[in-house]
């Protein structure tokens, strides 16, 4: 989060050094909280001082003495109130009353700190109202992030899905009306296709499914021994008749059974999800290698390819949600834009790490490491 601003606004300078002694090396910590957060301190001694730094570089916290030469600390309060000014104030005067706490409480005011005070205190409040700073900021950031990923959620659904569901009621209206005559045979490749797009929005949903579930940290897990080396057969076996189609042909290089504890299903997505891409964005007549080794604390899976590979600058951009990289090669490759997000996401649950290297035509590496 970085260093707060606070203005210090008292008549008397001792005030105010004190408080930027008191401050000058404090620091607040909270949980998730990527950096502490730290403290940078001006003063000023009169509220029309105050008043023209606040209407033009507002600081984060305001120190404000209630009894100042000019325009009064409550009066600064009421004009920081009425003009939302976005700055959090915690007023210092050494006339502490209930009427002059309960004016500034009721006018905007975040904290009331007596004169005199001390260094313990001051800090108290400090810490208080960063934590309230910090706490709303990542509210206010969610809430964002919240809206985008809903629009974006809703848009890849709607895109997604609105294209197969015109497809099969096109054919099914055709089938309906025995458009292309009564011979059932005509009508098959219409039923073929419309399965596959039943299959296609079937696939989206359990991805959605899988990573709302991971991200939400709701998924039953049920860890166990794997056999690495066999679900990776499995997988093969699965997207084979793919691989058939163009004339791709599956390597799996490993010297034994390696097994880890883990969820198998969790296990079963990586493969099917690697694979199916080396498969899909691959050349006709190409070949795909899945290597599987094991270092002293982990399994180590690779899936190479020989396809079309991916720009550099391309790279960074696989595993975030729905994201798929279009262009001239890729625009006829269904998919959901989901796969190796979710990957990335099931790696991490090993605490292991996942890297991609590809050259434009040539092909692509997925290497991961998981823990076992």
């Amino acid at each position: 989060m970085g260093k707060l601003k606070i203005l210090v606004v008292d008549d008397e300078p001792g005030i105010c050094s004190g408080v930027k002694r008191i401050l000058s090396n404090f620091t607040v910590t909270y949980p998730f909280m990527e950096e502490n957060i730290e403290f940078e301190v001006d003063d000023v001694l009169t509220g029309e001082e105050a008043w023209d730094i606040i209407t033009t570089k507002p600081p984060d916290i305001l120190l404000l003495d209630n009894k100042l030469p000019g325009i009064s600390g409550v009066e600064i309060l009421e004009k920081i109130t009425k003009e939302h000014i976005n700055a959090l104030v915690i007023m210092i005067t050494s006339h502490a009353s209930i009427d002059i706490a309960v004016k500034a409480t009721a006018n905007g005011a975040f904290d009331f700190v007596p004169k005199p005070f001390t260094p313990q205190e001051l800090k108290s409040s400090v810490e208080n109202i960063a934590k309230h700073i910090y706490l709303k900021k990542m509210t206010k950031q969610m809430k964002v992030e919240g809206k985008q990923i809903r629009f974006q959620f809703l848009s890849v659904l709607s895109h997604e899905l609105k294209a197969p569901i015109n497809a099969i009621e096109g054919y099914l209206k055709i089938i309906k009306g025995k458009q292309i005559g009564d011979n059932l045979e005509d009508y098959i490749p219409m039923i073929d296709r419309s399965l596959a797009r039943i299959n296609g929005m079937r696939n989206l949903i359990m991805d959605l499914l899988d990573l709302t579930h991971i991200e939400a940290g709701k998924k039953k897990r049920e860890l166990k021994p794997v056999n690495i080396t066999k679900t990776a057969q499995i997988a093969i076996d699965t997207i084979e008749p793919l691989a058939i189609q163009m004339d791709i042909k599956i390597h799996l290089h490993a010297d034994n059974d390696f097994i880890i504890t883990a969820d198998p299903e969790e296990i079963e997505i990586i493969f099917n999800n690697l694979l199916s891409n080396a498969v899909k964005y691959n050349k006709k007549g190409g070949s795909v290698d899945c290597y599987i080794s094991e270092e002293p604390n982990s399994i180590r899976i690779s899936v190479s390819d020989t396809g079309i590979g991916m720009e550099q600058e391309d790279i960074p951009k696989l595993f975030k949600e729905f994201v798929r990289l279009k262009n001239e090669k890729t625009r006829n490759i269904t998919g959901t834009g989901l796969g190796l997000s979710i990957v990335k996401d099931i790696v991490q649950l090993y605490n292991g790490s996942i890297e991609v290297k590809s050259k434009l035509d040539q092909g692509t590496t997925f290497s991961l490491s998981l823990h076992k």
